[in-house]
């Protein structure tokens, strides 16, 4: 018997119980589009994280300050203030060859008011190489320049979330805004970014660093330096990132003269593979869990098969007794095994498709939930689909193929 010949057999068995075979395949409906959904879900929220990431700037290091430890006990990085303004412009490229631009950034919190509305939001004091550093565009007016950071001049650059909520339905730029009480002039309103894992990149002030470090964040080092949150190092290109990053190490070392790091240096692409990890865990997570009913699936579809083993007992009998071989009945039961789980599966792809659809369109807490059907979560879901079809047809096929023609016939 030809492959034609027992596809054409299975279909036609299986048309003469549809309402059987419909929901047989339900199980297979629903396993392949929840697998296809979640993982969806989980590939969007990667995509959305490395995307958000990556518009931080391009070719970036981060230098942080070290931790602190008591009475044995390490604390968390960033809590020892080693890192010093002085720090940040002494990486330069005749020192550092690998470094193309740095930028230093001091932050605080504080309340910032227009009349009657507040503000709470994060105060960034930063230099006028930021902008380029960690691609920031200005939707209106300017940027800090290096007059203002020379002068600690009072002058702010708002975010666009804080600009809307403390400038609804006008301009902002020329106006004033009170950060702790101290009035800054608004110089200019930044593009909109976003939020992000890493946080809310529209709700911020800017401001000269020189003039938060006098006015909003006091905290120095031991030795009496202001000290600063954060560096910015963008390098010349994504192959010099191990060179910057010895380069940079070398010099702090020595400025700080210390044997062991009180900083620590963190590149774009370690945050990148981080979140990769995290992320390619929770979609597996997340398909793992979907992939149960995939199972549950094929146990109805072993269950049902074996049922159609007993009532066509005769009609294998005859089969065989006419000439019919043993792998013409194997064939026939696997084949029709495996048509339920690949219609199954082929619908529940589209149905899966169309749930991350209606997914991506929900708004949780003024965010939506990003999702990405690809086709390798396509493929792995079509493709389990088969093998469960194969897998949980197999036994009842061979127990179709092993029935003896004589007590087949004297079935009754």
């Amino acid at each position: 018997m030809t492959l034609m010949q027992s596809l054409r057999l299975a279909i036609r068995a299986l048309g003469a119980n549809k309402l059987r075979t419909s929901l047989t395949m339900l199980g297979m409906i629903i396993g392949v589009s929840a697998v296809i959904a979640l993982m969806s879900v989980g590939t969007g929220a990667q995509q959305q994280i490395t995307s958000q990431i990556q518009s931080m700037g391009s070719n970036l290091l981060f230098v942080t300050p070290g931790a602190t430890q008591t009475g044995g006990v390490r604390q968390a990085q960033g809590t020892q203030p080693t890192l010093t303004l002085e720090d940040a412009n002494a990486i330069t490229p005749d020192v550092a060859p690998a470094v193309a631009a740095v930028a230093p950034e001091v932050d605080s919190f504080a309340q910032v008011v227009n009349g009657p509305t507040n503000v709470n939001t994060r105060i960034t004091g930063v230099t006028a190489a930021y902008a380029s550093v960690r691609d920031f565009q200005i939707a209106e007016g300017d940027f800090i320049t290096d007059q203002n950071v020379q002068g600690r001049s009072l002058v702010a650059v708002l975010g666009s979330n804080v600009a809307a909520e403390l400038f609804p339905g006008s301009d902002p730029v020329g106006q004033t805004v009170k950060i702790n009480r101290l009035p800054f002039r608004v110089v200019g309103v930044l593009v909109s970014k976003g939020s992000q894992a890493l946080g809310n990149q529209d709700d911020v002030v800017l401001a000269p660093i020189t003039t938060v470090q006098q006015r909003l964040s006091r905290q120095r080092t031991v030795s009496g330096g202001t000290t600063i949150s954060q560096i910015n190092v963008q390098v010349v290109d994504d192959q010099h990132m191990q060179q910057a990053v010895d380069q940079i190490g070398s010099l702090l070392r020595e400025r700080h003269r210390v044997s062991q790091d009180d900083f620590t240096i963190r590149s774009q692409q370690d945050l990148l593979a981080t979140v990769q990890q995290i992320t390619g865990v929770l979609t597996l997570l997340l398909g793992s869990i979907a992939g149960i009913s995939l199972v549950v699936g094929g146990i109805g579809i072993m269950n049902i098969m074996l049922v159609s083993v007993t009532e066509r007992t005769r009609e294998i009998g005859i089969r065989k007794a006419i000439g019919a071989k043993r792998r013409d009945i194997l064939m026939q039961f696997l084949i029709e095994s495996l048509v339920v789980s690949l219609v199954g599966g082929a619908t529940g792809v589209l149905l899966g498709t169309g749930a991350a659809h209606l997914i991506s369109l929900v708004n949780l807490g003024g965010q939506s939930v990003p999702t990405d059907v690809t086709p390798g979560a396509v493929l792995l879901a079509t493709g389990v689909s088969a093998a469960v079809g194969l897998f949980f047809g197999l036994y009842p096929a061979n127990r179709a193929a092993a029935l003896r023609p004589i007590e087949a016939l004297r079935f009754e």
